[in-house]
């Protein structure tokens, strides 16, 4: 299933905000300031104004700015939970579940997402410690499927890094592409890939 059919049924399902919807909008305005001028920078005043509302309008929605930046993180980590379940489920072999992990993360950091999943990813200190322990809740599942997955190419001798240790470099490595991959650049996400995971599974196009 692709991410967007995913994401479909998702919001059919009431799990995430519809996109169309007064919270949607708000949401996704949130998650693009949030990511452009940083949480803290970002006012209520212009999260209003990027939607067209007025400002008191948000608090129909949220009590508050924390309220909206812990909805942001939520959903995408709801998302992205799901779609990596659904993505492993559809293959086979190992490999494949580890390109699965990599293109995963790629799609949700340069696709239709980037903006939610770049918000988890930088402003994770802005939101109070217990909805911290709340995020890191959806994030063990996440991590959980792909120590697991790690785990098996470890004892397939498809890698010889320990799973926690690979895990992190992915991560890590994915993570950074923010920093210096365009999907408008000469290679695709497809590619890119293709490029992570020759560097994390031995010998892989054999």
């Amino acid at each position: 299933m692709g991410i967007g059919t995913l994401l479909k049924k998702m919001i059919a399902d009431g799990r995430i905000s519809d996109p169309a919807s007064a919270k949607g909008r708000l949401l996704a305005a949130a998650a693009k300031l949030f990511r452009e001028k940083g949480y803290n920078k970002t006012t209520v005043r212009d999260l209003a104004s990027e939607v067209g509302i007025l400002s008191g309008s948000i608090f129909h929605h949220f009590k508050n700015k924390e309220e909206i930046l812990f909805a942001v993180m939520h959903e995408v980590v709801a998302a992205m939970d799901e779609s990596l379940s659904s993505a492993i489920e559809e293959v086979q072999t190992t490999t494949e579940k580890v390109r699965a992990l990599i293109a995963n993360e790629l799609e949700f950091i340069h696709g239709k997402t980037g903006n939610a999943t770049a918000v988890l990813i930088y402003e994770w200190r802005s939101i109070s410690p217990q909805r911290q322990q709340d995020i890191l809740k959806g994030r063990a599942a996440y991590f959980k499927m792909w120590e697991e997955i790690l785990t098996l190419a470890k004892q397939e001798n498809l890698t010889d890094i320990e799973p926690e240790y690979l895990r992190q470099l992915i991560h890590g490595a994915i993570v950074w592409t923010t920093n210096w991959y365009s999907p408008d650049g000469p290679i695709n996400l497809e590619e890119l890939t293709d490029s992570v995971i020759s560097l994390a599974i031995n010998n892989q196009l054999k």
